[in-house]
């Protein structure tokens, strides 16, 4: 056999008829390839695998902690230290470096596991006709043009052309989003089909749910439209969260400020006549003194903390920032099935003879409102509905939807609908027993059932309206007897159904004298049922929380648009008269113009979209500034997944792909419980935002209090070791317990934060700077009155301004409180953690005078009354005048708005 076999992936076999494909491969589907020529293409293809992104090692990691200009302002402080003999101070920031260290480490070290996911898709082996004879072979030894044979349970191995099939229906949920299984034929579709309309086509990592198939290998590998989803996921960068990049920008600032101030001071000082050594420990003071040491860790227990909470709500993080990422979200990208929908066929309306009937919250009714779940035409209805079927629903009516039993998702539904008329499958086969089945044939668009009752047989059926009308002669009338067929208004009576988004069967019944005998001829129609996967109770209530604080909801699913649209329309997405867009419509990002975009922009539901496309419009918006959560389950959403700037994904129907690649896992697969995370989001950024405010004050006297006292011709204030224990002490405790707060209860009524805004605006370093001076003034304060007043000298000086700092600073936690709350009855106040880093932080500044070594470490002394009561009242002073210039400030925003 010649090899003349095309490159993969430059044809189109789902255009081309099913000999042109077999002779494109050159292969004989009676014989298929020979060993040696399997071989052959073996080499020239490669393995049917999937490549994978190299995994990020342990080292990579922990080297990507040391990149950071943190840790290298750090290190030369401690550097510098060592070369100035203060072997204790070097340890002591070296210390600082390590916890940090350490702490990004293991909040960071995640392993990209998505593509071993992708690998494990691919099946163990698969039945393939070699030199004549079926052969189970590994599913990696496939190459195109072999001849693959396959039956309902098995996982296709490979892209490939139907050349064979019988009744086949296939799973391709995880790469279209489609919610049911897909009916497949031998015929070739256009050229431009999309992805889940290629009929004819079986795809790698999907599964056959009934029939038999043969079919050609027309790609293998990464060629396979898994492979090529592979590849997107690849080259589907991952966003850094908006707290990354805002933490990474406040720090790179922060270190800029640390040196500029840190080199003038030592600068003036040494122009200024004084000691070399001293100004140059002087220098570190400030470095060590500017530099919120506190931060990662505070920052990862307070993510943490929020974490734990989502569990609670059945939201599990995979990336710490992602909790935080949700809080500023203004765009959700959602799926439709599972998530704002229950994931479970359900009978919603019959259309009969006698008129409509619908079903719901366990009750049938006819179109008074009338209870109807004895009405002779629906029980006859029904009966076929029940009896015309292959699955089996148990005893206790459980399906997969968390319930027992098997089958077709739409048979199920029309069991559980018998159920509620008192139509038991197992009771009506002992009064009608079936002796024969045809089974559905995608050529005639039906099945049928043959059962004997009262010494007659009666062949039921059921299938696609068009199918059944046409093989019909009369309908069933009001009186349960023949009437001529209308079959203009039942059509129209088909279309409404699936105008309203419903899957629309139709029911016929005849006797019949020979049981084995199912010609679809001179039917008796009896009416039209719809069904419909309805939506989830609280998914109205999530989407207008949504609306309420500003988050634009949209609707993505690989179902029909019409479907989706009516969906959209029930829990609030969209109205009537909102239009749905299909992938079809949608050209490339690169190639639409600027109104088209805006179109895009403000649509609101997309249905039948690709991988591509979801990618197209993430970064769409992203490019508009907007903060993305995309929801997935299937392979298809995977690289969506990456790319968004939350990645969302479904427990309990996701595939192991989605779980990976995403962000955070919903364990119930709910809507709402994304609305509960995004609560949470806005919670953590408001503690983060309000204990960085702490940190960054604090901070910041640390600095005037160094650099204006060396300006001033004054003793150092404070060391780099005390001001080191400050940082990681007296600071981190409270900034915890502000990561703590429970949030204002009106968080969700608020507009999203605008995604461009820095993590501290102008008014948040106003409000740094102007507690900062507070805590410079009360503490300078303090050394010139111990000097000069109580005429203390070296270290009681320092002890002095150390206590001063220290408490003041822990006082200071109580200017954290809301713009309109009150002084003593406030979110602080009432917070219990606030009260026990309050205690914590005073007993360790006590256990720090008290123990000999620590205190030399840190060269504190004993004060005497005095010196305490100067320490007290200085250390309250920035409390005090904060709390009476509060309402002052805030009366001036509320005339200025």
């Amino acid at each position: 056999m010649q090899d003349r076999t095309v490159d993969e992936g430059d044809d189109k076999p789902y255009a081309a008829p099913p000999a042109a494909v077999l002779q494109e491969f050159d292969v004989d589907p009676a014989q298929g390839l020979s060993d040696a020529e399997a071989d052959r293409r073996r080499e020239r293809y490669g393995p049917n695998t999937l490549r994978h992104a190299p995994r990020v090692s342990a080292f990579e990691i922990f080297v990507d902690q040391l990149k950071s200009p943190v840790v290298w302002l750090l290190a030369a402080a401690a550097a510098l230290s060592l070369i100035l003999g203060d072997i204790t101070e070097c340890v002591a920031i070296l210390l600082v470096l390590v916890i940090n260290t350490a702490t990004g480490f293991f909040s960071e070290i995640r392993a990209v596991r998505s593509m071993e996911a992708l690998r494990q898709l691919g099946v163990q082996s698969a039945q393939v006709r070699r030199d004549g004879a079926l052969h189970r072979i590994p599913a990696e030894a496939l190459v195109p043009g072999d001849i693959v044979f396959l039956e309902a349970g098995d996982l296709v191995a490979a892209d490939l052309r139907l050349v064979e099939a019988a009744n086949v229906w296939c799973d391709e949920s995880t790469m279209t989003g489609e919610s049911v299984p897909v009916e497949k034929s031998l015929d070739p579709v256009p050229p431009d089909t999309i992805l889940a309309d290629r009929n004819c086509m079986l795809h790698k990592g999907t599964a056959l749910v009934r029939g038999t198939a043969l079919g050609v290998v027309t790609a293998t590998g990464m060629k396979t439209e898994l492979g090529r989803i592979t590849d997107l996921v690849l080259e589907a960068e991952p966003e850094s969260s908006p707290l990354d990049r805002k933490l990474q920008q406040l720090m790179g600032q922060i270190v800029w400020v640390v040196i500029v101030i840190a080199a003038l001071t030592t600068l003036v000082g040494v122009l200024g006549g004084r000691d070399l050594p001293l100004m140059i420990e002087a220098g570190v003071a400030l470095a060590v003194a500017a530099m919120p040491e506190g931060l990662p860790i505070v920052a990862t227990i307070a993510l943490a903390r929020g974490m734990w909470r989502m569990a609670r709500r059945n939201v599990l993080v995979e990336r710490l920032s992602a909790v935080e990422t949700l809080g500023s979200t203004t765009v959700i990208f959602t799926d439709k099935t599972g998530t704002l929908t229950e994931n479970r066929m359900t009978v919603e309306a019959l259309w009969l003879p006698r008129g409509e009937y619908r079903i719901g919250d366990g009750a049938i009714a006819d179109a008074h409102g009338n209870d109807a779940s004895d009405d002779p035409a629906l029980i006859r209805a029904l009966r076929v509905g029940v009896m015309c079927s292959s699955a089996s629903l148990g005893q206790e009516g459980k399906d997969e939807a968390g319930e027992e039993g098997t089958g077709d998702p739409m048979e199920l539904a029309l069991l559980r609908a018998g159920r509620i008329a008192g139509l038991e499958r197992d009771t009506l086969l002992a009064e009608w027993p079936e002796i024969g089945q045809e089974a559905f044939d995608t050529a005639t668009k039906m099945m049928a059932t043959v059962h004997h009752t009262d010494g007659a047989l009666v062949m039921l059926v059921k299938g696609a309206p068009e199918a059944v009308l046409g093989a019909s002669t009369g309908q069933l009338g009001d009186k349960a007897d023949r009437v001529k067929l209308d079959r203009g208004y039942w059509l129209d009576a088909a279309e409404k159904m699936a105008e309203q988004g419903l899957r629309v069967l139709a029911f016929a019944e005849k006797e019949t004298a020979d049981p084995a005998a199912t010609d679809y001829e001179d039917l008796l129609f009896i009416g039209l049922i719809g069904l419909r996967d309805p939506p989830r109770a609280d998914a109205r209530d999530a989407i207008l929380a949504c609306r309420e604080a500003g988050i634009k909801v949209i609707m993505v699913t690989g179902d029909h648009a019409v479907t989706g649209r009516k969906i959209g329309e029930a829990v609030g997405i969209a109205d009537s008269a909102t239009p749905a867009v299909t992938g079809s419509e949608l050209k490339p990002l690169a190639e639409q113009d600027e109104a088209e975009r805006q179109g895009l922009l403000a649509t609101r539901i997309l249905a039948r979209v690709s991988p591509e496309q979801k990618l197209d419009l993430i970064t769409l918006y992203q490019s508009e500034g907007e903060i993305v959560a995309m929801t997935g389950d299937g392979v298809n959403d995977a690289p969506a997944l990456e790319k968004a700037d939350i990645g969302i994904a479904m427990g309990q129907r996701g595939t192991e792909v989605a779980r990976e690649a995403a962000d955070i896992v919903l364990r119930d697969d709910a809507f709402s419980s994304i609305v509960a995370a995004i609560r949470e989001g806005r919670v953590i950024f408001g503690n983060i935002r309000r204990f960085l405010l702490y940190l960054l004050s604090c901070n910041f006297s640390e600095v005037m209090v160094v650099a204006l006292a060396m300006l001033a011709g004054l003793p150092l204030p404070l060391l780099p070791l005390q001001i080191l224990f400050l940082n990681l002490v007296t600071d981190v405790f409270p900034a915890f317990a502000l990561a703590a707060g429970e949030g204002e209860k009106d968080v969700l009524q608020q507009p999203p934060r605008d995604p461009r805004e820095p993590l501290l605006a102008r008014r948040h370093w106003g409000f740094i700077v102007f507690y900062g001076v507070l805590l410079t003034i009360a503490t300078l304060s303090a050394l010139l009155l111990a000097e000069y007043w109580l005429e203390l000298e070296g270290d009681a000086v320092v002890t002095v301004s150390f206590l001063t700092l220290g408490l003041g600073q822990l006082w200071h936690v109580f200017n954290m409180r809301g713009a309109n709350a009150g002084v003593f009855r406030n979110a602080v106040t009432a917070n219990p953690y606030i009260w026990l880093s309050l205690e914590l932080c005073v007993g360790l500044i006590f256990l720090a005078m008290l123990i000999s070594p620590v205190a030399e470490a840190l060269r504190l002394v004993h004060l005497d009354a005095k010196a305490w009561g100067l320490v007290l009242a200085c250390s309250l002073a920035p409390l005090v005048v904060g709390s009476l210039v509060h309402p002052v400030l805030r009366l001036w925003r509320k005339r200025r708005g």
